[in-house]
């Protein structure tokens, strides 16, 4: 039986108290999709629901620390402006965390189960009315499970890409390194912002639902 679960990088765009002043007269930037990825929080909580399980999910905007990047990449314009011990609690209090989560819980899944496939969740600004789902190079369980899921999303008019052999950020790929290929299976799944802000072309319930039962579709193919 193959585990699941979800996580989501750029989940929301808020910002501690105590570094509020860094952000003064800049809220519209953060609330824009530099700030997160708007409707990728909710649609990663819809699949953990659906599946019942756990959502990873980071709790402050990317524009103080971007927990899919390391070193330098990790600071945006605002935050590479603090001093370095500033910088070093925020990888101590967030970044490290939110790692830490992800590879215990893909430890303890694999304990339990024979594979574990996680599905990181995101929306995109740059494209209208698409959905990718994309896998690295040599990822032999991902791409089974994608090229599964893939079919099932072609049943449907959404405009579906799966896209192989796509470097992946440090962070996925820092989690690919550290697990057998036959056993984890990273997707990173990406859709476009208009579905969640707009409604366009599809209402964001009605993708969210026919994504979400496209994939569990796929996971009873896999039986």
């Amino acid at each position: 039986m193959t585990a699941l679960l979800f996580s989501c990088e750029c989940a929301t765009c808020a910002i501690p108290e105590a570094h509020r002043e860094l952000f003064c007269g800049s809220d519209d930037i953060v609330t824009s999709h530099e700030g997160w990825e708007p409707g990728a929080l909710n649609l990663a909580q819809a699949f953990s629901m659906k599946f019942r399980t756990p959502l990873v999910h980071a709790e402050v905007t990317r524009l103080l620390i971007d927990l899919a990047m390391d070193g330098d990449a990790r600071w945006s314009r605002f935050s590479q402006k603090l001093p370095e011990t500033t910088r070093s609690k925020l990888v101590e209090r967030h970044e490290k965390p939110y790692r830490a989560a992800l590879l215990q819980r893909i430890s303890e899944d694999l304990r339990r189960h024979a594979s574990v496939l996680h599905v990181m969740v995101h929306t995109d600004a740059q494209t209208e009315g698409e959905l990718r789902i994309e896998t690295s190079a040599g990822a032999l369980l991902a791409e089974k499970i994608a090229s599964l899921w893939f079919a099932r999303l072609t049943t449907g008019d959404l405009q579906a890409r799966h896209l192989r052999d796509v470097k992946a950020s440090p962070l996925s790929q820092s989690i690919e390194a550290g697990f057998p290929a036959d056993v984890y299976a990273q997707i990173r799944l990406r859709i476009s912002q208009s579905f969640f802000l707009s409604g366009k072309p599809w209402k964001w319930e009605t993708v969210k639902k026919f994504t979400i039962e496209s994939l569990a579709a796929a996971m009873n193919d896999m039986k």
